[in-house]
């Protein structure tokens, strides 16, 4: 590669294109339009909407997001507004921008993971489903089915029988084993990981002795984590063959390419959205000049090369 060629930046996840690795984690970018101002959606390598379900969800109680040393605990809940307020509110105006939207499904039960897959398989501009297996922060927003295998596998198999869409399965990190966790969702038919979701935590007001957080627990995110997903997103490259897309404390380029080097094909941003709102196309530049410096014509190049 000569110094003036611009590195290959695209990213090949199964059936999932991407001109780049970088995008937004579900519940961090709102559905698009909230971050819309500070630049062109277009730049993205993909949008994750935050996650929808059958019915409209209020959320938890309030106070039900706080500040951490190097990161935040937020038990919002899932809310949002429904899935026929989504499709009919949400995705038009997704629709105009040259960026794959990756609608992420929330439920606590089979069937209603199986209605949004039938749903959203016929909404054009839907370009993924990522299915929220793994929310530490809903009472049972499917925590059950991300920690058990056997579930894992039910739940993914169910949906990837009822949708043409690239499958991507989110896995939760609150496990013994993520890697048990990962090839059940490969059995089950998912074409892509993405991990990881928030770790389960809380925090307590000394002066009143009163928990923190109205709904007592809450998920963990921010720099904080980003030791404990790298590492998982390490170990699960090295156990299962399907694309991996690396979360967790991600805030510059530096941190992104650690996550590809360990495995991960594509990356998303979450915490960092709320701390500087142009963070994803400063790291989709970041790891052009990466790329440059080090004369790497391709991104995958890249993936999984530490030693």
């Amino acid at each position: 590669m000569t110094a003036t060629t611009r590195p290959d930046l695209s990213v090949t996840l199964g059936p999932l294109k991407l001109k780049n690795p970088v995008m937004t984690a579900s519940g961090t970018f709102g559905f698009g339009s909230e971050w819309a101002d500070f630049f062109d959606l277009s730049r993205l390598g993909a949008i994750m909407v935050k996650a929808v379900t059958v019915h409209p969800r209020q959320g938890n109680p309030m106070p039900r997001m706080i500040e951490t040393a190097a990161g935040m605990l937020n038990s919002i809940g899932l809310q949002n507004p429904g899935l026929d307020a989504f499709i009919a509110e949400k995705m038009p105006y997704l629709r105009q921008f040259d960026c794959p939207v990756i609608v992420n499904i929330a439920a606590d039960n089979v069937g209603d993971f199986n209605t949004l897959a039938e749903r959203l398989d016929t909404v054009p501009g839907v370009s993924a489903l990522e299915v929220n297996i793994s929310c530490p922060n809903q009472a049972c927003g499917g925590i059950e089915f991300g920690v058990d295998p056997e579930l894992t596998r039910q739940v993914i198999s169910s949906v990837r029988a009822r949708t043409r869409l690239p499958l991507i399965a989110k896995l939760s990190p609150n496990v013994t084993d993520i890697t048990v966790i990962a090839r059940a969702a490969a059995d089950g038919g998912a074409d892509i990981l993405s991990l990881v979701n928030t770790f389960v935590g809380t925090a307590i007001d000394i002066k009143r002795r009163k928990f923190r957080i109205a709904n007592r627990i809450g998920g963990l995110s921010g720099p904080c984590i980003k030791p404990l997903a790298l590492y998982m997103v390490w170990r699960v490259a090295n156990a299962v063959s399907l694309p991996i897309i690396g979360m967790g404390g991600i805030v510059n380029a530096s941190d992104a390419l650690e996550f590809m080097l360990a495995g991960a094909s594509a990356v998303a941003t979450g915490t960092i959205n709320f701390v500087n709102p142009m963070a994803p196309v400063e790291i989709v530049e970041g790891i052009e000049q990466y790329l440059q410096s080090q004369g790497i014509a391709s991104l995958s190049e890249i993936v999984g090369t530490v030693r």
